[in-house]
């Protein structure tokens, strides 16, 4: 009984050696192991990527590149040298997507950023001691030492109704990273930039939108600054801001002005076509470096250089500068309405945005019934913006229209016209490292084109694009026709 069972089983064993021995085997074989490596590596590649960084985990598709971070925000990020703590206050299963992952690559970025959720179901009193608003859900706190910044979930998704009237549509933008670099940047300061604003001469007030993208570059406003209680302009005073004066200043201010130019001030003058009084001794500061001003107000009949079939909605050739560059690289238009004209003869002045050989100044002013050329009409090219320069490093830039900053214009350029103001603040105060990240559009921007590029545009999609597939279609039916 023994033997035969030792018998099966060597039989059993040498059939199994043969079948462990043919080739559908060894196949099978090399397939298990296979899987098997497969698998270890599969598991060591998702080991791997639960601790990189998520920018190198997490691509960025969608359309505005919302938690994408820009070259402004790194160098920000990774040249700090304090611990910043961000507080997310959030209820928990209610975070913002897209803010969770923005907030991920700031903590990739430097490990002196902390990213810190508080739910204010456990903590309700935590953001009484940074703000008195109301605190919305999705909102920051952003802390340094004994600085904060709050940042309200309205900062960081915005909508702004001005436009409606105008497009049709309200505007919505994110604003994540702005709000976020410009709150780290605040807080790590000792010093912040102060611009002063001159009243007392009818000047317009600043929009909203203005004063919040001063405050988002970190910059600090005084305001209803007037010359006539003081002997000179404070040395406080990083930057001295002229907006749309409608009165003209006296003998005694022009003095301190070109006293405080003189001894390396800064100032910065939006002034365009009067209604009513002429601003003889303002317009004076610029004589002094070789300007002069025309009268009334400028048209170009060249439609390259105009918008909105508007010729006083000026879109003017951009010069290079230090304050224009980066708008040439981008491509952008800056859009100049209603402006006078200037011309640049001292060596001292730079022109930074100018009109064609076909415009000219139309001396009836806001009275013109024409824009076509007539008797007193001067020839151009203007000047609309101008950068002066002296030898004691005193700075100004003047832009010869009331409303370059207007929500509309600004909002028809795609904020080209609020970036050449911040460009020139930065150039003149000097601070090269100012926070300038542009809000990423939620909804269709602005194709802004010249009104001779719309023409042609409608000769090509209704005339040649439409007779072309029209002869092409004869052209075939005629070689069909010689075949048959």
């Amino acid at each position: 009984m023994k033997d035969k069972f030792t018998q099966k089983w060597r039989q059993m064993t040498a059939r199994n050696k043969q079948a462990l021995s043919t080739r559908t085997a060894k196949v099978g074989g090399y397939s298990f192991v296979l899987g098997v490596v497969v698998l270890a590596i599969l598991v060591a590649v998702n080991v791997l990527a639960g601790v990189l960084p998520t920018r190198y985990t997490q691509l960025d598709i969608s359309a505005a590149q919302l938690y994408s971070l820009t070259a402004d925000t790194k160098v920000v990020a990774t040249n700090l040298t304090k611990d910043v703590n961000i507080y997310w206050i959030v209820q928990a299963g209610k975070e913002n997507t897209v803010l969770d992952k923005l907030l991920d690559r700031y903590q990739d970025l430097s490990d002196h950023i902390t990213v810190t959720k508080k739910d204010p179901d456990v903590y309700p009193t935590f953001a009484q001691q940074y703000t008195d608003e109301t605190v919305t859900n999705n909102s920051l706190v952003v802390e340094c030492g004994d600085k904060s910044r709050y940042i309200p979930y309205t900062d960081i998704y915005k909508v702004d109704s001005s436009t409606y009237y105008t497009t049709g549509s309200v505007s919505q933008s994110f604003d994540g990273e702005g709000q976020i670099t410009s709150a780290i940047d605040y807080v790590v300061s000792e010093d912040l930039p102060q611009v002063y604003l001159l009243s007392g001469h009818g000047e317009q007030p600043l929009s909203d939108n203005f004063r919040s993208q001063l405050t988002r570059s970190n910059y600090e406003l005084t305001e209803d600054f007037s010359l006539l209680n003081v002997d000179s302009i404070p040395e406080e005073c990083d930057t001295l801001l002229i907006n749309a004066p409608t009165g003209d200043i006296s003998e005694e201010e022009l003095s301190i002005l070109r006293d405080y130019l003189q001894s390396g001030g800064k100032l910065m003058v939006f002034s365009g076509p009067q209604k009513e009084t002429e601003l003889t001794n303002l317009k004076t500061l610029l004589q002094d470096y070789g300007v002069t001003v025309a009268e009334g107000v400028v048209v170009d009949n060249d439609r390259e250089h105009y918008a909105f079939s508007a010729p006083y909605v000026l879109m003017p050739d951009i010069a290079s500068s230090e304050i224009t560059d980066p708008l040439a690289e981008g491509a952008y238009h800056v859009i100049v309405p209603i402006a006078q004209g200037l011309t640049v003869s001292g060596s001292q002045a730079t022109a930074l945005l100018t009109t064609s050989a076909e415009s000219f100044a139309k001396k009836a002013g806001y009275a013109m019934t024409t824009y076509e050329k007539e008797d007193g009409d001067t020839d151009g090219p203007y000047t609309l913006a101008v950068s002066v320069q002296n030898e004691a490093d005193g700075k100004m830039v003047w832009v010869a229209s009331d409303y370059l900053l207007e929500d509309t214009y600004n909002s028809y350029s795609s904020g080209a016209n609020m970036d050449l103001v911040m460009n020139s603040l930065s150039w003149m105060i000097g601070k090269n490292d100012a926070v300038s990240i542009r809000s990423k559009s939620l909804n269709n921007t602005y194709l802004t084109i010249s009104s001779g590029a719309a023409a042609w545009l409608k000769v090509c999609l209704i005339g040649i694009i439409p007779l072309g597939v029209l002869l092409l279609g004869i052209d075939e039916v005629l070689r069909r026709r010689k075949t048959t």
